[in-house]
């Protein structure tokens, strides 16, 4: 992998978290594959999230459904929206097994609504799949240092 390529991968990680952070939705739910996976465990990093409990875990028509309803106005756990800034870094890419391409980071989200500063840290897995300008999310696996802990509003983007 080239310099290049890596810094290709990054500005997109990058651009994800921008849309992410403005709450432009509908840019953020076109960065990721039909078929794709938004999953952020609970308590456990490697409990099966088909039989086990997750904070979140979404296929492409749940991220569409969480959208229209984060545009609805109706969300009333974003009412008003959290403002949202996060830090993306420590991006390590290799190429996966199935083709696609791993992409492991560190994030640390801040978000304030309604007078409470909320700090979420973690570690992120992306699995992009390359297109011919650009990058599609196939997954996003979110590990939360808290997520065995007390979250009292998980309810953006993460």
């Amino acid at each position: 992998m080239t310099a290049e390529h890596h810094d290709r991968i990054e500005e997109f990680l990058y651009h994800e978290a921008s849309l992410a952070d403005s709450h432009a939705y509908d840019e953020w739910l076109s960065l990721w594959d039909r078929d794709g996976v938004y999953w952020v465990p609970c308590n456990d990093d490697d409990a099966d999230p088909r039989t086990h409990v997750a904070l979140i875990y979404e296929r492409y028509r749940d991220l569409e459904d969480r959208i229209e309803r984060l545009k609805s106005g109706y969300a009333h756990a974003q009412e008003p929206r959290s403002r949202l800034s996060r830090v993306v870094s420590n991006v390590l890419v290799s190429p996966a097994d199935d083709g696609l391409i791993a992409v492991r980071s560190v994030c640390n989200i801040t978000a304030f609504r309604r007078g409470q500063i909320d700090t979420f840290s973690g570690r992120v897995l992306h699995r992009l799949r390359q297109t011919a300008d650009s990058f599609r999310i196939a997954a996003k696996t979110v590990y939360l240092v808290n997520n065995d802990g007390v979250i009292r509003n998980l309810t953006f983007l993460v």
